[in-house]
């Protein structure tokens, strides 16, 4: 059954469980190591780097966008301090990080087990300074690093409120993108042996990730506008389209580099914009069809996007053992990994979403609260 996309923000739904599938086959276009299956033949690149392309139009900095985008919404709603805004967002993102640093912190011994690095995921267990990196960077696991940033970017949250006035501010990401570039190369190519370099690397990137709670604001400004003109929205269709199939075309540049150099192409700027600029446009596109019809799954399944995020390399890490030794094509291999992480997450989410004591991990029940006990007063 569908539904009107404006009433109960269902493109924006659509946009959350986008993100949230997302991050699955990105983690599963990779080998186990991280690297584009660089101990393959070149042909046997191709189709997993161009499933990649794809499902990396939706990266994190779009869970990033719709996160900064609900809060500026719901403080429109209704407003409270900053103090206890923070209160709150503080208790609702940073108490999960914790239970899901401390597991995965403990679960990496799997897989290192296996792979043969296990001395140093327990020799990370030992030293307080991996543990501050856990902490602070989100460093325990791949993934894990978007609660402590999207928390940096909460931080800065009354600054992205004037752009919901001020609908133009949005184009200030490109500015804060190119300072980020520009001081990532300095950073990487001066100060890679600081013993700080990973800290400032994490502040440079919230800093400038302010740029994407700025485009959040805009696009927040801009959907009241086009709420009151529906038409708006659709007028601009056509340039979101434009600018998605070009992005979308520099993507696949980068992908031919990745197949035929068998590495990331980091020192491709154009990939770079192309990469970073897609999640916006992504979001335009889906806010400009906002007062179609969108099928109302979206809205029953999206609540579970977040569980999917912080559950799926879980099950990765399982699958890629199992791939261990076996004469599995890559193309197979991201196909296996992406259908079974996904089925098997999916499971898990909606056992622990009903499981009351548990919810709260995935975002979905009442946070845990410690109980006091009363004192009795003994009478002598």
């Amino acid at each position: 059954m569908a539904g009107n996309g404006e009433s109960r923000l269902v493109w924006l739904d659509a946009l959350r469980l986008t993100a949230g599938l997302s991050m699955v086959g990105l983690h599963s276009t990779a080998d186990p190591s991280g690297q584009p299956f660089v101990n393959y033949p070149e042909a046997e690149r191709i189709v997993p780097m161009l499933v990649r392309a794809v499902v990396y139009t939706a990266r994190t900095e779009l869970f990033l966008m719709i996160s900064v985008f609900l809060l500026l919404m719901s403080l429109d709603r209704r407003p409270r301090p900053y103090g206890r805004t923070i209160a709150q967002q503080a208790r609702r993102l940073l108490v999960p990080f914790l239970f899901w640093v401390v597991f995965y912190a403990f679960y990496n011994l799997v897989k290192a087990s296996w792979f043969g690095y296990d001395d140093a995921i327990r020799s990370q267990l030992l030293s307080p300074l991996s543990w501050v990196g856990y902490l602070l960077l989100g460093s325990v696991k791949y993934h894990m690093h978007f609660l402590p940033t999207l928390f940096g970017l909460v931080l800065m949250y009354p600054l992205f409120r004037k752009a919901v006035e001020h609908p133009w501010l949005g184009v200030m990401v490109l500015g804060c993108l190119l300072a980020r570039r520009e001081i990532d190369l300095f950073l990487w190519s001066s100060l890679r042996d600081w013993p700080a370099f990973p800290f400032v690397l994490r502040a440079v990137k919230i800093l400038s990730y302010a740029g994407y709670g700025i485009a959040a604001g805009a696009l927040l400004g801009l959907w009241y506008r086009w709420k009151e003109r529906p038409a708006g929205g659709r007028d601009w269709l056509p340039v979101i389209a434009y600018a998605g199939g070009v992005l979308f075309l520099i993507k696949l540049i980068a992908t031919w580099r990745t197949v035929k150099f068998a590495a990331w192409p980091f020192d491709y700027a154009a990939g770079y914009w192309a990469d970073f600029l897609m999640p916006i446009v992504l979001f335009l596109g889906a806010m400009s069809l906002a007062h179609g019809r969108w099928p109302q799954a979206f809205t029953r399944f999206a609540p579970y996007s977040f569980g999917i995020y912080l559950c799926h390399p879980i099950f990765l890490d399982l699958i890629e053992i199992a791939l261990t030794g076996t004469e599995v094509s890559p193309t197979t291999q991201v196909f296996v990994k992406i259908a079974g992480a996904l089925g098997a997450t999916s499971v898990l989410v909606a056992l622990v979403a009903r499981t009351p004591a548990l919810a709260w991990t995935i975002g979905l029940g009442p946070l845990p609260r410690l109980r006091v006990r009363p004192r009795v007063q003994s009478h002598s």
